[in-house]
């Protein structure tokens, strides 16, 4: 039978496997969205598809580099649950 621990275990290693998949993309749209928004800062062009185009490119060139890590850590949280399924019914 689960326990609260093992619940709240399970949850919170969810919640890492989010963060983990999300933040390489998440950290490069940040930084192209920096970097852009400095380049019209400085140079006054205020084009609102100057950050966008950038920012949807640098996250699929992101998700095509980072694919087999995102896959490698899905894979292996989803062997995790399914091998200690018969802990979660009762």
């Amino acid at each position: 039978m689960m326990s609260y621990g093992d619940a709240i275990a399970l949850g919170r290693d969810a919640i890492f496997v989010c963060f983990m998949i999300a933040a390489p993309v998440l950290l490069i749209s940040m930084v192209v969205g920096l970097v852009i928004s400095i380049f019209q800062a400085v140079t006054q062009i205020q084009e609102p598809t100057l950050t966008f185009i950038p920012k949807i490119i640098a996250s699929a060139l992101a998700i095509l580099f980072f694919g087999p890590f995102m896959l490698a850590v899905l894979t292996d949280f989803t062997t995790r649950i399914f091998t200690h399924v018969q802990m979660f019914v009762k």
